[in-house]
């Protein structure tokens, strides 16, 4: 793989931020520098880690990788939030969980992947 672009999560979390901020518009003006500041900045975390810890190497990529998952859980959290006090319809909110699901499991998967080579790599002691 040449960069992170690549990567089905890094694409996945990217239209997945450009999703929330379409939905986050129309979020009322007084959560402007609360809720939607929050959702908009744990979303935007997820394809950033994802890349800077592709570019910084293995040693620190899962670390970043693991930065990703606990931002896509906060997020996950903050649109169920969004939901039950109504600033999300149910489709909206059923879409963004999709996506967030989808972008959490292949996190999960990269981190145990890169996990199990880094341990298929150590010398076995005798």
């Amino acid at each position: 793989m040449k960069d992170y672009s690549e990567l089905i999560a890094y694409r996945k979390s990217y239209e997945l931020v450009l999703q929330l901020y379409k939905v986050t518009n129309s979020f009322p003006k007084d959560e402007m520098f609360g809720l939607t500041s929050q959702m908009r900045r744990a979303a935007v975390s997820i394809p950033s880690n994802i890349a800077e810890g592709y570019m910084r190497g293995t040693k620190e990529y899962v670390q970043f990788l693991k930065i990703a998952l606990g931002s896509a859980a906060e997020l996950e959290t903050q649109v169920s939030l969004s939901k039950d006090l109504g600033f999300l319809g149910a489709g909206e909110s059923e879409r963004l969980l999709h996506s967030l699901k989808e972008v959490l499991r292949l996190l999960t998967s990269y981190i145990k992947g890169i996990q199990e080579r880094a341990q298929n790599r150590r010398p076995t002691e005798k």
